[in-house]
């Protein structure tokens, strides 16, 4: 047995830890910290957070050696081993370890060294309360074994895997329950005030019943599952485990008690909820062979994340419209938000989208102010390959198949036997399926030509518009009339005096004149640069104008002239179309509506 303690020292954000091993490696026992978290394609190299490490035996010293940045040597000794250490924790994300006097969370990858040779030996972990922190309580879907009615105490798990895969939330939350088919749910609030719950409950409960019926099962394949949540101005994310998700949004995402509509902001929140929850089947336990198991010392490549993620990201937002919680113009809206981020991505012309799941280390998860013109999302564009493949299927079959039949298949070949997906598995699967070959989809996976969307929507009755971009905030999906008629190229957000070059879009004006991000503007045809002076410009200007800008670069003062051009229409809408056939309505009805 491998037993972990973790107690708080909130005025320094220290997790302190001590590990105890009861029979150590006899010719001396290694420890390693992980140097990613599953579902999050970076190496963090988490070791850094660790400031002190102390070894010990029978209350005598042990000499502990530091091999390499995350791996540790503790000399021989003839009795169980004792590991303290202090890990940092200031990081407000749901990928690592965060604690101040308001609360605490850490995901087991910040914080539990592992110990070699034995990771799959049963782990213990116990939890003790501060107390300075007499009000605080634990959420976790952890397996308790002796704790009290706060959650402070004993947990076991069956392995190494299984401590770290289930994050721990600790702190004066709200926890509200629900259940679907009679498992047991919860929605836990760190932060937010005047919470709708009893809506956001309702909400997640027809979520969650939705996706488990989409994998043809009675209930979900867990025993409990937490959507453990902390509201915090301006952020949004999550993170999937095997029974649990991490989730951080703004409190103008969850609901008001008293509103009645789908805000934009409650909308995305549902989303992410819809994505992470889809992941108990997608990722979790259908997973890559590369990921089975995990080695966490190093990465794992695949090219299949245009599947475990971008087949994630369609479905996350459809599950919205098929259980009734938005309209069908609204999921519209949101579908064509997704073709825009794709339209707009000049990376798409670059990468293709199994070589941005092969290069997430580097790229994906690692990008810079030329990202958008180098790396295309696998998020974004596996999704929409999923659609395609979708609504390919039920045209082709008169709606009797569809996407939903491969990822059943998945689930029952790999997923319920957690045999990993070998590569090219899941797209061989989508021609078995289709029972032919898929004619678009080699490319739409391994090269780098733009995706033909216009005809395969317009079988099931949607139309594919396109428009320039009207401002910064554009995101698209919806028609405006007042469009600009020229274009600049360029990305920015406005500061004191001046406004900042985010990005430059390749082969725009912009670049063409050498301006370059990280550019300060400070005037425009010799009047202050403001936001609105360059939609202004845009606006009335016609291609072929020339703009004369001053900026700053590195402190020195810089004059240039922009030719401007015709802008791209690079900005989706989807409609449905005015007199759809009676094919088209049967398909659009099938592919929106409940199953």
């Amino acid at each position: 047995m491998i037993h972990y303690t973790v107690s708080t020292a909130t005025q320094g954000h220290y997790f302190d830890i001590c590990c105890t091993i009861a029979y150590p490696d006899p010719e001396g026992q290694q420890l390693s910290l992980p140097a990613w978290i599953p579902g999050s394609y970076m190496i963090r190299d988490f070791s850094k957070n660790i400031l002190s490490v102390t070894a010990t035996s029978a209350g005598r010293e042990v000499i502990l050696v530091k091999l390499d940045k995350q791996l540790w040597r503790a000399m021989p000794c003839s009795g169980p081993l004792q590991i303290e250490y202090r890990v940092y924790a200031k990081d407000l994300s749901v990928r690592t370890a965060y604690l101040d006097e308001q609360h605490g969370f850490f995901n087991g990858t910040s914080l539990f060294l592992s110990v070699d040779g034995q990771e799959q030996q049963p782990h213990q972990l116990t939890l003790i309360q501060a107390a300075s922190n007499p009000d605080w309580s634990v959420a976790t879907t952890l397996p308790p074994q002796q704790t009290d009615e706060n959650g402070w105490g004993l947990y076991q798990c069956q392995n190494y895997d299984a401590l770290i895969d289930h994050p721990v939330e600790m702190g004066p939350f709200e926890w509200v329950n629900f259940e679907v088919y009679g498992v047991p749910h919860a929605i836990v609030l760190t932060g937010g005030k005047q919470v709708d719950t009893q809506r956001l409950v309702k909400d997640l409960t027809k979520i969650c019943r939705h996706h488990t019926r989409f994998f043809g099962d009675s209930e979900p394949p867990v025993d409990q599952y937490l959507f453990l949540t902390t509201v915090v101005e301006q952020s949004y994310g999550g993170l999937e485990h095997r029974d649990c998700c991490a989730l951080i949004c703004a409190p103008e995402d969850l609901p008001r008690i008293g509103e009645v509509e789908v805000s934009d902001g409650y909308r995305k929140f549902l989303g992410l909820c819809s994505h992470e929850y889809f992941h108990l089947w997608n990722i979790k336990r259908i997973r890559p062979e590369s990921f089975t198991p995990y080695q966490l010392d190093e990465e794992s490549y695949t090219r299949q994340l245009w599947a475990f993620e971008g087949i994630t990201s369609y479905y996350d937002d459809l599950a919205l419209v098929q259980c009734g919680i938005i309209p069908e113009e609204s999921y519209l809206e949101l579908l064509g938000q997704t073709l825009t981020r794709l339209q707009r991505s000049r990376g798409q012309l670059v990468q293709s989208v199994t070589d941005s799941s092969l290069d997430a280390w580097t790229k994906f998860y690692k990008q810079d102010e030329n990202a958008n013109n180098a790396v295309i999302s696998y998020y974004v564009k596996g999704a929409v390959i999923a659609l395609m493949v979708d609504l390919y299927l039920r045209e082709k079959s008169h709606g009797d198949i569809s996407l939903r039949m491969v990822m059943q298949l998945l689930w029952e070949v790999y997923g319920k036997t957690q045999c990993g997906v070998p590569e090219t598995t899941i797209e061989q699967l989508c021609h078995q399926v289709a029972d032919c070959e898929i004619p678009f989809l080699d490319d739409a996976l391994y090269a780098t030509k733009p995706l033909e969307l216009g005809p395969i929507l317009e079988k099931v009755g949607i139309r594919y518009r396109l428009r320039p971009t009207t401002s910064n905030r554009d995101s698209g999906g919806c028609w405006i009339e007042k469009q600009p008629i020229s274009w600049l190229g360029l990305l920015y957000k406005e500061q004191t005096n001046s406004i900042k070059v985010t990005h430059v879009s390749d082969n725009s004006p912009a670049q063409q004149a050498h301006i370059a991000t990280g550019d300060h503007i400070i005037a425009l045809n010799q009047l202050q640069a403001k936001p609105e002076r360059v939609q202004s410009i845009l606006n009335q200007q016609l291609p072929g104008s020339e703009l004369h800008l001053h900026l700053f670069r590195r402190g020195e003062l810089l004059e240039k002239t922009v030719i401007l051009a015709t802008p791209p229409e690079d900005t989706v809408v989807l409609e449905k179309v005015d007199q759809p056939s009676s094919t088209q309505t049967t398909l659009q009805q099938q592919w929106l509506g409940s199953f």
